[in-house]
């Protein structure tokens, strides 16, 4: 069985209050964005250095030659898709190898899980196995596709992100497949329950994974837009300006690839029936993150384009 021993209920909180801290930050730090508040100083210059990225970097005006030291290339977002891969495409391998070979986590997963509360959480409820492996393939569906897009489709200019938006990246795709492994019951059985899993399907998980391929097919085709708006019909690069997306989602919001972001992690909420509260909280953190992302691409669109159309909102359709 997969066992992961040890922990209590305080422990158990531990993962959850991670993910409300960060939900909190990218909350605070899109209130103040959107309250135009830190505007001088030594802090707003490192308060938009850490938030903005890419082409939003220009609201950072004039920047130091210190400061722009610790700057990588937007293109190594690519890193964290290759990260997401190797490490959540292990997780998914061992947690196959426990649900289906009946082979144990290794102890040091098990010390790992058990310390970020993962056990206090490990019910042997219903469907929880289903979910957890559907949750961690369809994680790393979304990861492999996004490398492929990275790799093969979008087109990078020189924009840059900074050294600590690029490590909080690569950290993200570690804690969320162990995020996901956390939720997986302790006491899984012997071989029959490879029969016994696919048995356990629920509308929820049906609607979920719909719900999912939706989203990932309208985030997909915005990648597409936004990649061809720098290339010929041939495909040949052409050009790394800027320039106003039309097209699917666009014709609503500024940012439609965030706004299917927030919906593909929605959808995993779904297949976890709805119920499991860390889930909600990482949905949490993901609609202020992009959200944040997403106005100020709005703002950066808006000041550069006389023309923007004014109906867009910046990442809900008709609503923000």
């Amino acid at each position: 069985s997969v066992c992961v021993q040890g922990g209590s209920r305080v422990m158990g909180s531990a993962l959850n209050a991670l993910w409300v801290l960060l939900a909190a930050a990218f909350l605070a730090a899109l209130l103040l964005e959107l309250l135009q508040a830190p505007r001088a100083g030594l802090g707003s210059c490192l308060f938009h250095d850490l938030i903005r990225y890419g082409k939003t970097k220009s609201g950072c005006g004039q920047r130091q030659a210190w400061r722009r030291l610790l700057d990588v290339p937007k293109r190594w977002f690519s890193h964290f898709y290759i990260l997401s891969v190797v490490w959540n495409g292990f997780l998914l391998l061992l947690l196959i190898q426990a649900l289906f070979l009946s082979r144990p986590f290794p102890i040091w997963l098990q010390d790992l899980l058990s310390a970020l509360g993962g056990a206090s959480q490990n019910q042997d409820v219903g469907d929880k196995h289903l979910s957890v492996l559907l949750v961690l393939m369809l994680l790393l569906l979304h990861s492999f596709r996004r490398l492929i897009e990275c790799l093969c489709i979008s087109v990078f200019s020189s924009g840059v992100l900074h050294i600590v938006q690029y490590c909080f990246g690569l950290g993200y795709y570690i804690v969320i497949g162990l995020t996901v492994l956390c939720q997986v019951p302790a006491n899984v059985s012997n071989g029959e329950y490879l029969f016994n899993l696919f048995m356990q399907v629920c509308w929820y998980h049906i609607l979920g994974i719909m719900m999912y391929i939706w989203a990932s097919v309208h985030q997909h085709r915005c990648h597409v837009i936004l990649a061809n708006l720098r290339k010929s019909k041939s495909g040949k690069v052409v050009s790394l300006n800027h320039s106003i997306p039309f097209g699917d989602w666009f014709e609503r919001v500024s940012c439609p690839h965030y706004f299917a972001e927030l919906l593909i992690y929605v959808s995993m909420a779904i297949i976890f029936g709805f119920q499991n509260l860390t889930w909600w909280l990482v949905v949490m953190f993901v609609l202020f993150n992009q959200a944040l992302a997403a106005v100020l691409c709005h703002e950066f669109y808006v000041n550069k384009f006389s023309c923007y159309p004014t109906h867009r909102k910046a990442f809900i359709p008709f609503l923000f």
